[in-house]
């Protein structure tokens, strides 16, 4: 599947709501996150409050868990994660994993780079969202953006 057919089946399962397809995908997630690092239980709360169940695996050695799940490191955040065949990487918002959940494209994973604030998980009082980008990645460097979030809704793509 090339670039903008991908992005584009992507895009309409986000408009449209994946739930239906996601229903009959495994929704049980492990998340490996640092034991000192609040903002990664606060984006569990945002998956589980979406129906997935979560096994939090704290661990200081998230260099080498990112290392062996295949995350680039231009794409680094604070926390990863498993789903279904899936690497997610960072504040990723349920609408996007819902969304590769249904489609099944042929990427690693999907990642939101960095810790951008408003994102899930990363929401505070007093601070304004800023818009982050959501993108797939697969092996060799390859990468699709699937749009740009304003806190967990899609505003781009």
């Amino acid at each position: 599947m090339n670039h903008k057919t991908l992005a584009a089946a992507l895009a309409g399962a986000l408009l449209l709501g994946a739930s239906g397809a996601v229903a009959e995908t495994n929704r049980t997630m492990i998340v490996h996150k640092d034991p000192n690092c609040g903002c990664c239980g606060a984006w569990v709360d945002h998956v589980r409050a979406a129906g997935f169940e979560v096994e939090v695996r704290e661990t200081s050695l998230m260099h080498e868990i990112k290392a062996e799940l295949g995350v680039p490191d231009d794409l680094l955040s604070c926390h990863s994660a498993e789903v279904d065949g899936y690497v997610l990487e960072g504040h990723v918002p349920v609408s996007a994993i819902e969304a590769v959940l249904a489609q099944r494209p042929d990427v690693v994973g999907v990642a939101v780079p960095g810790m951008p604030m408003g994102s899930p998980g990363m929401d505070a009082p007093g601070m304004a969202a800023e818009p982050y980008e959501v993108v797939l990645f697969g092996e060799e460097g390859v990468r699709h953006p699937l749009g740009t979030f304003v806190g967990a809704e899609r505003v781009e793509r």
